[in-house]
């Protein structure tokens, strides 16, 4: 049937070229306006797609979930009549097969082609990770009485991975690593699974995609759109929020993109508050590697591929191993401070930190606004010292920054509290939490002209892109009042100068002097 639906008769639009492309289970037929998929009749154990029953009721919530991220994609699902060698698109009579018929898109705009391209941009990369957040406030929570989520089933699924990669890949290495892996998920699970826990019972477990690869994300008018989400098990698309996006991750470091990846998972908790979920965010690292480990090699797996497609599958099998034991590992922590002016360009030098591996920033400009129920980019009018920004409001923010901070060093990375830290209170406070948690301490002071900070302030204001609301009054008010680093400070600082090295140049400086204590 799929050999005879390349012809372009089968269909009721002009088709001039048509396209197979295969995965483990669908084929997607390419027409040209449209794309066609079907699934395979299988059963696979974590899906089942064995009757034409199935298949349809598969078709149906595929089309049903991806409208919910994709509506101009995903249009409908249509029969497929007559008979294996004389198919018809929408045809009259009894269905042989269904297909959900989808809006084509080249191929060239999937997020995998942009990165391999050199196409794929920061700015891409943080919108997407405001949109995901939003969509994840967005999506239907768990229930008390729903087993979606609970830590004793996302110890089954991990599991169940290395129980179906077993009989796949059976090389004394492999074993070896999936032991070892095996091992580790077991520790690493019983050492959260409390955490699992408490994050289910705040909601953090919800009804997502659950194959957000970048294969399954496309640029669509200048904006990534997810879209092929799971619909054939539940239980793989009601996940913690942070697997969700832990895929994501993944699946940067797999193509050779770290950088993307660490300023992905940071504009995302940014936007999505979820500091929390640093604790969980390894655990599931490792999960989605495996999870694609198996992919590749149920379809290594599969009959009709030439030997060399079928190799080319058992190494990125294998490949996903390796970096799933990379994720096991732990580098040494620290903790960041940047202290400086409205406009010294301390968030610019944090911004490109924390694109290193294992770096996690928190932002003050963000945080106090949501300690407050506003937006980022919500307006606080009021003086000088008032409201949002008076006293026991910025006490309030800088006991949430260190708490934030304590839970992101207990989950092993380092954190940059990107703040003005102009009161040495202010300072003492992250101090402690950095001597308590035994990690190095280190001020990033960043200074520039005064005339320099006028000019960005007053610039950043004309933009109104950025979610501080420290203007010229502002800025004078901390000339005024600031505490300078004291003696025993400046031994714990490195002073930066956002007037003359980039940015990067600067987050350099900072990396290579944690290195030379051995630390980072």
């Amino acid at each position: 049937m799929i050999k005879s639906l390349q012809q372009a008769g089968c269909y009721p639009h002009p088709v001039t070229d048509i396209e197979l492309i295969e995965t483990h289970i669908s084929w997607v037929l390419l027409t040209g306006e449209y794309a066609y998929k079907i699934k395979k009749p299988l059963n696979l154990g974590f899906l089942d797609f064995s009757t034409l029953a199935l298949r349809q009721h598969c078709c149906d919530e595929e089309l049903r979930l991806n409208r919910r991220f994709a509506p101009d994609i995903y249009l409908e699902v249509v029969r497929i009549t007559g008979d294996a060698n004389s198919p018809h698109v929408s045809g009259d009579g009894a269905a042989i097969e269904y297909a959900v018929k989808m809006r084509q898109f080249p191929q060239e705009a999937l997020a995998s082609s942009l990165l391999a391209a050199g196409s794929l941009t920061p700015r891409h990369v943080e919108f997407f990770a405001a949109e995901l957040a939003t969509i994840h406030r967005a999506a239907a929570a768990t229930n008390a009485v729903s087993t979606f989520g609970t830590p004793p089933s996302m110890l089954d699924a991990a599991i169940q991975n290395f129980d179906q990669l077993s009989p796949l890949l059976t090389g004394a290495d492999d074993v070896a690593a999936m032991a070892r892996l095996r091992a580790w998920t077991m520790r690493e699970h019983d050492a959260r699974k409390s955490l699992m826990d408490e994050r289910r019972v705040k909601g953090a477990v919800r009804e997502g995609h659950g194959d957000l690869h970048l294969g399954n994300i496309v640029l669509i008018e200048g904006r990534l759109v997810p879209f092929d989400c799971i619909e054939f098990n539940p239980s793989l698309r009601w996940n913690d929020v942070l697997s969700e996006a832990a895929f994501l991750v993944m699946d940067l470091h797999d193509r050779g993109s770290p950088r993307l990846a660490w300023l992905f998972l940071n504009a995302y908790l940014e936007h999505a508050g979820d500091y929390d979920g640093v604790g969980v965010l390894r655990f599931y690292l490792v999960y989605r590697a495996l999870v694609r480990a198996k992919i590749h090699a149920l379809r290594a797996a599969q009959p009709g591929l030439t030997t060399a497609r079928r190799r080319s599958l058992q190494h990125a099998a294998r490949n996903y191993l390796t970096l799933a034991e990379t994720f096991t590992g732990r580098q040494p922590a620290a903790l960041i401070i940047t202290h400086g002016l409205s406009g010294s360009g301390k968030s610019r030098i944090a911004g490109e930190l924390m694109q290193q591996p294992g770096a996690i920033r928190i932002r003050s400009d963000v945080e106090r606004k949501r300690l407050h129920g506003l937006a980022p980019r919500d307006r606080e009018t009021g003086a000088v010292g008032a409201s949002i920004y008076g006293d026991d409001a910025t006490q309030s923010l800088y006991q949430h920054l260190a708490s934030c901070a304590q839970g992101i060093i207990a989950a092993g990375y380092t954190v940059i509290v990107d703040a003005a830290f102009l009161k040495r209170w202010q300072r003492e406070l992250l101090a402690r939490v950095a001597a308590e948690a035994g990690v190095p301490f280190l001020i990033m002071a960043v200074a520039a002209p005064e005339d320099v900070l006028r000019q960005r302030i007053l610039q950043r204001q004309s933009a109104d892109d950025d979610p501080s609301d420290a203007g010229i009054a502002v800025l004078e008010h901390q000339l005024k009042t600031r505490e300078p680093l004291s003696a025993g400070e400046h031994g714990m600082s490195m002073e930066l100068s956002s007037d003359g090295p980039d940015p990067a140049a600067c987050s350099l400086r900072v990396i290579d002097a944690l290195k030379s204590r051995r630390q980072y």
